[in-house]
C-alpha cells in the first residue's frame, strides 16, 4: 500500500492519470535506450579514430548525448507552438484537429467562458482582468515557445561544443558559438527534424478527415461524415 494514499483508490488515480504516465514512462525508457544506442555509436566512431571508448555515464554527460537529445525536444515544441497559434485562425473542413468553421478566430470572451462569463470552477485567472487574463489567455503558447527557444539555445550551444571536439579530433580549429551558427552543419540538423514534424501534423491534419481510430479523442466517431469539422470521438 503506497502510504497516504488508500489501497482501493490507487487503481482510480493511475487510470485518471494513466495518458500522461504512459508518456513519461516512455519517454524515460527511450532517453535510457539512446543513451546506450548513442554510447555504442559513439564509441565506435572513437575506436576508428584510434580513441578510448567511454562509459554510458561519460557520454551521457557528454555534448554529444544532449545536442542530439535537446535537437529533438526543440522540433517538437515548435511543431506543437505552430500547431496551437495556427489553429486559433486557420481551420480545415473535416478535419477533428479543426475547430469548427465558424469559430475561427480568438472567439468571444462568452464562449472562451472569462470574465464575467465565467464559471464557478474556472481558473482563477479567467475570472480576474487585466494582465492576468490576458496572460492566461496566452499562457499555453508562451509556455510552449519558452521551452522551444531554450530547447534551440542548448542544442546550438551542445553542438557547438560537439562541433569544436570533432574538429579538435581532426586537428582542425574549434569554433565559437555564433561562428557554428553561420555553419551548414548546424541547420542542416535543425531543419531536417523541422521538415518532418511539419510533414506528421499535416498528415494528421488531412488523414484524420477520411480515417477513423475508434474510441480516440484525436479521430471523429467512425459514423461521422467526412465533412464534420471540429468532432472529436
Amino acid at each position: 500500500m503506497t502510504r497516504g494514499v488508500p489501497a482501493t483508490r490507487l487503481p482510480a488515480a493511475l487510470k485518471v492519470n494513466s495518458l500522461s504516465l504512459f508518456f513519461g514512462l516512455i519517454f524515460l525508457l527511450s532517453l535510457v535506450a539512446q543513451a546506450f544506442v548513442g554510447t555504442a555509436y559513439f564509441n565506435r566512431e572513437q575506436l576508428s579514430g584510434g580513441l578510448r571508448p567511454v562509459g554510458v555515464g561519460d557520454y551521457v554527460l557528454s555534448s554529444s548525448y544532449w545536442v542530439d537529445v535537446t535537437e529533438n525536444w526543440q522540433s517538437e515544441f515548435l511543431q506543437f507552438l505552430l500547431f496551437i497559434l495556427a489553429t486559433v485562425w486557420f481551420v480545415q473542413k473535416g478535419s477533428p484537429e479543426s475547430k469548427a468553421i465558424e469559430k475561427a478566430g480568438r472567439e468571444s470572451d462568452k464562449d472562451q467562458k472569462v470574465g464575467r462569463y465565467a464559471e464557478e470552477d474556472s481558473p482563477a485567472w479567467a475570472r480576474a482582468g487585466g494582465w492576468r487574463l490576458s496572460v492566461y489567455s496566452h499562457s499555453l503558447a508562451l509556455v510552449m515557445g519558452a521551452i522551444f527557444v531554450g530547447s534551440w539555445l542548448a542544442q546550438s550551444v551542445t553542438g557547438a561544443v560537439a562541433y569544436s571536439e570533432e574538429q579538435l579530433r581532426n586537428l582542425q580549429d574549434p569554433v565559437t558559438w555564433t561562428e557554428y551558427l553561420a555553419l551548414p552543419e548546424f541547420w542542416s540538423r535543425t531543419v531536417q527534424n523541422w521538415q518532418s514534424e511539419f510533414l506528421a501534423v499535416l498528415a494528421m491534419v488531412v488523414l484524420s478527415i477520411y480515417l477513423r481510430e475508434r474510441g480516440s479523442p484525436e479521430s471523429k466517431p467512425v459514423g461521422t461524415a467526412h465533412e464534420a469539422t471540429g468532432v472529436e470521438g
